[in-house]
């Protein structure tokens, strides 16, 4: 993984990052650890703080209360780096960061539409909570976040093509069946790093069930009613299938071995 500091494309909604006058802005790093050919567009969002009576005029286009910052494709591993805000004065209205959304992309094949995505954020509370994830010593909290490939096939050629899903964000130290989303405690997060990782599994599964049969090499696809069947549900025939369409232009029989 490069350690090096990307410089992050941030569109920041207003110009200048600014607190209350006279008071030190309070801000923390976030980091993103990509896999390779994944990007992202980020969002930090911010909302009044517990207590103010402000709101944030309602409008199209600008968004001051929205901070993007994006991350392009890479061919190889990658950390992306971003110093964000916990407070900030928009507008005369006191706001604090309430929540990161991602909107994740990634490649898996050369074609232009050869590409999944998915959606993920977590909450930044304004409170302590004894039963919430503490800072630890080293100073970065780590969430982490599993993603995986689902195939599938489209048009009257069963021709392979994927999705990307991933789970919800979760603490590194949780198991993964454990990980259902996390809220991150403000008072903990100045001046401290929060680190979100994305990783990839190398197994792939099927995006939709019972239209696939395990088989020695990887996959076959249920036949259905007939090979023109779009959808083909195995139904409990587990011994005719149909031939499928590989990214490459292959026509086979298993996915992803071509046995």
């Amino acid at each position: 993984m490069s350690r090096r500091r990307w410089g992050v494309l941030i569109a920041l909604g207003v110009v200048g990052l600014t607190g209350c006058v006279g008071k030190p802005v309070e801000r923390f790093t976030l980091e993103v650890d990509l896999p390779a050919e994944f990007r992202f567009i980020g969002g930090a969002n911010y909302g009044p703080a517990t207590g103010e009576t402000c709101t944030l005029p309602r409008r199209r286009g600008k968004r001051p209360e929205r901070k993007i910052f994006i991350a392009r494709y890479k061919p190889m591993a990658e950390r992306v780096s971003v110093e964000l805000p916990l407070t900030e004065v928009i507008e005369g209205c006191p706001t604090v960061l309430r929540s990161v959304d991602f909107r994740t992309y990634a490649k898996w094949g050369p074609r232009d539409s050869d590409v999944g995505g998915d959606n993920s954020s977590f909450s930044i509370r304004d409170y302590s909570d004894s039963d919430g994830p503490g800072m630890p010593e080293t100073r970065v909290q780590e969430l982490h976040r599993r993603c995986q490939w689902r195939f599938r096939t489209a048009g009257p050629q069963h021709a392979i093509i994927k999705a990307l899903t991933c789970s919800a964000f979760g603490l590194a130290s949780q198991p993964q069946e454990q990980r259902a989303g996390v809220a991150v405690q403000r008072d903990q997060l100045s001046g401290k790093t929060l680190r979100a990782t994305f990783v990839l599994t190398g197994e792939e599964a099927p995006y939709f069930d019972d239209r696939w049969v395990a088989v020695p090499g990887g996959w076959k696809r249920c036949k259905g009613k007939s090979f023109e069947d779009l959808y083909a549900f195995c139904d409990g025939n587990t011994t005719d299938f149909k031939p499928i369409t590989m990214p490459d232009g292959r026509i086979c029989d298993v996915y992803p071995s071509c046995n």
